[in-house]
């Protein structure tokens, strides 16, 4: 995103020192059929199961959406072939065209500058846009410890950027950087308050045991103590990443909702597998 609200009164969300800081307005979302535009074929609603689904933390409404590495595929995408960035589902979904029919789900990604671009380590198809970013800054993509969100075929992981640069020595199929990390080897991050004075509309993803990925975006604002003990007493996984924070969007076409937000950045696409593929 540009960088959303601040961790501490100290913590800017000023991003990287490459974007001005983000004013925490309210996120429009528009859930098609009920309100806003007409919804185009891409946005109409899919006969496949939803992957998404509402619930409730601590009092605090969440949709939680699951990426099965069994019945999904995940990637990144941000823009077409040398093209600039989507900045929308509704851009995504044209550029997509009769494919847009396999999107299960849809989410923003890392954080991104003004132009749209990814300010921390991005692949999409195999091809690393930008290297892994371990500059020290303000904002919360610098709260370290930062990670990234990565996988190649139906392997997903998210590590700290500490641990991915230690780990990992082939480069993914697709992977995200963003920060900061809420969970850290089932620990929550150490800057975090318990209900911390930020709140935000927010989203991120955690890996679970089992190689699931869950997404997931918060209906109401909410802390990052909050958000971050939901992946880790609720959805039990060891390590989730912040994704961004009040530019924080859905595309559900199952349940015919693709929110209207401010641009977007990254972008990622979590689609249907053929039963022949499974």
């Amino acid at each position: 995103m540009r960088v959303a609200g601040a961790i501490a009164l100290t913590v800017l969300a000023a991003g990287c020192g490459q974007a001005p800081a983000q004013r925490n307005e309210p996120v429009t979302r528009v859930v098609i059929g009920e309100q806003g535009p007409k919804p185009s074929p891409a946005a109409s609603k899919s006969p496949t199961t939803d992957a998404c689904e509402r619930t409730e933390f601590e009092g605090v409404v969440l949709t939680h959406c699951v990426a099965d590495p069994a019945t999904h595929r995940t990637r990144t995408a941000l823009g077409p072939a040398k093209g600039a960035p989507y900045r929308s589902f509704a851009a995504l979904a044209a550029g997509l065209g009769k494919d847009a029919g396999k999107v299960a789900f849809a989410m923003n990604a890392g954080m991104f500058d003004e132009a749209g671009q990814p300010i921390g380590y991005y692949v999409e198809a195999g091809e690393r846009r930008r290297q892994l970013n371990q500059r020290d800054g303000a904002g919360n993509f610098h709260l370290k410890p930062n990670g990234v969100f990565f996988g190649s075929g139906a392997a997903w992981r998210v590590l700290d950027s500490d641990a991915f640069v230690a780990k990992v020595s082939q480069r993914p199929e697709f992977g995200t950087q963003s920060g900061p990390m809420l969970v850290i080897d089932g620990k929550l991050h150490p800057a975090f308050a318990e209900e911390g004075p930020s709140r935000l509309v927010r989203n991120g993803v955690g890996v679970d045991a089992a190689g699931r990925a869950h997404f997931v975006l918060s209906e109401d604002p909410v802390s990052f103590g909050r958000f971050a003990r939901y992946f880790r007493d609720v959805l039990k996984t060891r390590n989730a990443l912040y994704l961004d924070g009040s530019v924080s969007a859905l595309w559900d076409p199952a349940a015919g909702r693709r929110d209207e937000t401010v641009p977007l950045g990254p972008l990622i696409v979590v689609e249907n597998r053929r039963r022949s593929e499974r």
